[in-house]
């Protein structure tokens, strides 16, 4: 398989349904907004571009499987899945706010081989594939050089649905707003992880994510230089539901933090 040409063929594919979303978000009303849960909310524009991305994706690599955020389609595949988040930052979507993004993953088995993360509306596509490096619309990046966590600038996600965890989470953030340049959040994970890859940001953490919200991002930080783990410094952070990432230094130095509190 020609990775690299897929990859690019992804990427297309990104930008065609990003053009689209694009157009129906100043159109949307009210009465198109669905509530799946808690704070957790659906558009016919994150469904229509799911089967968008779906039946271009089965295009691309037919007998490939998909797991999917809005249950567009049930299909497992042998060896080859597609992971998918069709609108990641739907409450900034809804809200009129520019920051929300595709993300799209390729495994094989239980590895991904492959990940592109499109900001819809700063038209910035983040990409990776095996045995390659990453880039953004053809330039290729790396996480940041950073050495200390009080000289880092990082990123999280507040929980909006699943309090179990809070206490612990605001112990944490409580101690980066006083060891680090700033904390920021801006609602999209995807666009967080593809940030830290290019090293706009230093580190990146949050619990409650979902496959969909972090495979194409994690791997495109990792091909950029960068270290991902869950919470305890293992690996189960695709479907493990916790991340952290950043450059190596500052990695190490989240995670020591995050140990003390959760």
């Amino acid at each position: 398989m020609d990775l690299a040409s897929l990859n690019q063929k992804v990427n297309t594919l990104c930008r065609l349904v990003g053009e689209y979303m694009a157009g129906e978000q100043h159109t949307l009303s009210g009465q198109d907004i669905d509530t799946k849960g808690l704070h957790d909310y659906v558009t016919h524009v994150d469904k229509n571009s799911e089967k968008m991305l779906v039946d271009g994706l089965e295009k691309l690599l037919p007998g490939s499987g998909f797991l999917v955020e809005e249950n567009t389609v049930e299909n497992s595949g042998e060896e080859y899945t597609w992971v998918i988040d069709p609108l990641d930052g739907t409450t900034n979507f809804i809200h009129q706010l520019p920051t929300f993004s595709i993300s799209v993953a390729l495994m094989k088995g239980q590895k991904v081989i492959m990940g592109t993360v499109y900001d819809v509306k700063a038209r910035e596509c983040y990409y990776a594939h095996e045995g390659g490096p990453a880039y953004m619309n053809g330039e290729e990046i790396h996480v940041s050089e950073t050495k200390k966590l009080d000289e880092s600038l990082l990123a999280t996600g507040f929980p909006y649905n699943d309090f179990s965890r809070q206490e612990e989470y605001l112990k944490v953030l409580a101690y980066f707003m006083k060891n680090t340049r700033g904390i920021r959040r801006f609602g999209s994970a995807a666009i967080d992880l593809a940030w830290v890859a290019s090293g706009r940001f230093d580190g990146f953490w949050e619990y409650s994510l979902k496959p969909w919200d972090v495979a194409a991002g994690a791997f495109i930080v990792q091909q950029a230089g960068g270290t991902v783990s869950d919470f305890k410094g293992g690996n189960n952070f695709i479907h493990g539901g916790e991340i952290i990432c950043g450059n190596p230094v500052i990695h190490d130095e989240i995670i020591e933090v995050v140990k003390k509190f959760f």
